[in-house]
């Protein structure tokens, strides 16, 4: 069985840390299950870390729901969440509802992720109302990047922590399960950890969280041009590959590879039998 919301409820009751980390392909997930992870986000990170664009923005509902598959088929026991991807909530209602039961019914995901405080409590309250659970997102919103003028600290002063507390109280008021706080600063995750009985997972915002969240490319260092200060690498899975790259190009051009161990005979035949006995 499936981790639950409940689980994860739980555990913030028991005082035991949440880890989470974001999967975008059967492999990837099953590797992420594996190592005993509860819960995998389908995060529309994918846009930059998959797709290769500068924001999450270009990412559509289509696209999430085809990596959502992906992660559900290579998984079997972890809680999968998808991102909500940009304007597939704000415009209505209707639209949220649809697109959210889209994500839960073609996706197979066991929950959906939105962006966003006060502005969408009330659509969060609508989705939850029907079943579908929602995991909401404030602090650092990627999908309003370009409104917030960059990937810039949030709730650095008093007024605009107040506002990102008052963000996190609507989402948890209209019925989310957890939330998530990007790259605020750790004192105010901390206060809004104590307030909340739902559970916090931080990105960028310190150790006080309920949980934490990574993406997969980061984690595994898959990057070397850019690491963010929130990140950490257990891994520099990136170079490792190159050297394996090299080593592969190296073999084939000298011919030491495939071998005779990667490649297969036939049984004993006489050359008629492979060839013909050349009549016409």
């Amino acid at each position: 069985m499936r981790t639950t919301i409940l689980d994860l409820q739980k555990m913030k009751r028991n005082r035991q840390r949440i880890p989470m980390v974001t999967a975008y392909d059967a492999t990837g997930a099953h590797w992420v299950e594996s190592a005993g992870i509860p819960a995998i986000l389908v995060g529309d990170s994918l846009g930059m870390v998959v797709q290769g664009h500068e924001t999450t923005v270009p990412v559509t509902l289509d696209e999430m729901i085809y990596h959502a598959r992906l992660v559900v088929r290579g998984t079997k026991k972890a809680l999968i969440i998808q991102d909500l991807p940009f304007m597939t909530y704000q415009i209505s209602h209707e639209q949220a509802l649809a697109n959210a039961a889209r994500a839960m019914q073609e996706g197979g995901v066991g929950a959906v992720k939105m962006e966003g405080g006060v502005r969408i409590a009330q659509t969060v309250a609508e989705i939850v109302s029907v079943g579908i659970p929602v995991m909401g997102h404030v602090g650092l919103t990627p999908q309003s990047v370009h409104q917030i003028g960059g990937w810039r600290l949030q709730g650095r002063d008093s007024d605009s922590a107040a506002h990102v507390l008052d963000d996190a109280l609507a989402i948890q008021e209209a019925g989310a399960f957890a939330i998530v706080l990007e790259k605020i600063p750790a004192p105010l995750a901390k206060t809004i950890t104590e307030k909340l009985h739902i559970p916090t997972i931080g990105i960028g915002a310190g150790p006080y969280c309920d949980g934490q969240i990574q993406v997969f490319h980061d984690l595994l260092g898959l990057f070397d041009e850019f690491v963010p200060r929130h990140t950490k690498q257990y891994a520099t899975l990136g170079q490792a590959m190159e050297t394996a790259f090299h080593s592969y190009i190296a073999e084939v051009e000298n011919g030491q590879f495939p071998d005779a161990e990667h490649s297969f005979g036939m049984e004993e035949s006489s050359p008629t039998t492979l060839y013909g006995n050349g009549k016409q």
